[in-house]
């Protein structure tokens, strides 16, 4: 599903009046002629239509974040699937104003990369790296890794972001991202590590073991590398749930 296909961002259009308009026909911006809705609801719709053409042409992703209902960010991923960052944390514990972040991995367009701590994880490296993207997806981010980055470094994460647990849920696969995974058939290269093995590989890394920080970075990699494949996933199922199985 794709941007253009959208009208619930008007105010006055809810699922009901999108699905309306999608049953007449209506399924593009192209497809509106102002019938099927009322006068005021018809001049918005106009108005938005002409709007976004504009800021879509111009690449404004933060636009259609600002406009699009948290619960539909997810429409906008086909629009801007490779300037897509896809990123996850590693940490010391659960706590953003007592505990570290140890690793950040950023997936997009095909290239991963890793942050450590000591190393190259930085404000300016993070800054970097959410400078590179017009969409941000993660796995419980909200309520995680964006409260931890922002806490432990002088970075603002204010780029329109997908976080994968709602749209999820919203599918009925509910957990955490291995058992999500594992109910719509992600496969893992390693035996899987929980949080608490993060927490340790980092300590025995810090006691001088190089191969725990290349398990963790590896691991890391792959959470940020998954979430494209979710991604993809769960954006299909949704498309075909809300956009082709409409009632008649």
């Amino acid at each position: 599903m794709r941007i253009e296909n959208s009208f619930i961002p008007v105010r006055g259009v809810g699922e009901t009046t999108e699905r309306r308009l999608w049953r007449a026909g209506v399924t593009h911006w192209d497809d509106f002629d102002g019938a099927h809705v009322g006068e005021t609801t018809a001049d918005r719709i106009d108005s938005f239509i002409g709007e976004a053409r504009s800021r879509l042409r111009s690449g404004d992703a933060r636009y259609f974040g600002e406009t699009f209902p948290s619960g539909e960010r997810w429409r906008l991923y086909e629009n801007f699937r490779d300037s897509t960052c896809f990123f996850d944390i590693e940490t010391t514990g659960l706590s953003p104003e007592t505990d570290e972040v140890t690793t950040v991995s950023f997936h997009q367009d095909g290239e991963t990369t890793t942050l450590v701590a000591g190393d190259n994880l930085t404000s300016g490296s993070l800054a970097e790296q959410f400078g590179k993207a017009d969409l941000v997806a993660t796995f419980n981010g909200k309520r995680f890794d964006v409260p931890f980055l922002e806490s432990n470094f002088d970075v603002s994460v204010d780029v329109p972001h997908i976080d994968l647990l709602y749209p999820c849920r919203r599918l009925d696969l509910t957990g955490g991202l291995k058992r999500v995974e594992g109910e719509v058939g992600i496969e893992r290269d390693r035996p899987d590590l929980s949080g608490r093995d993060a927490v340790r590989l980092w300590h025995e890394y810090e006691r001088g073991d190089d191969a725990a920080l290349d398990t963790l970075v590896s691991y890391n990699r792959e959470d940020a590398v998954n979430l494209r494949t979710l991604l993809d996933e769960v954006t299909g199922r949704l498309h075909r749930s809300v956009f082709e199985s409409l009632p008649e």
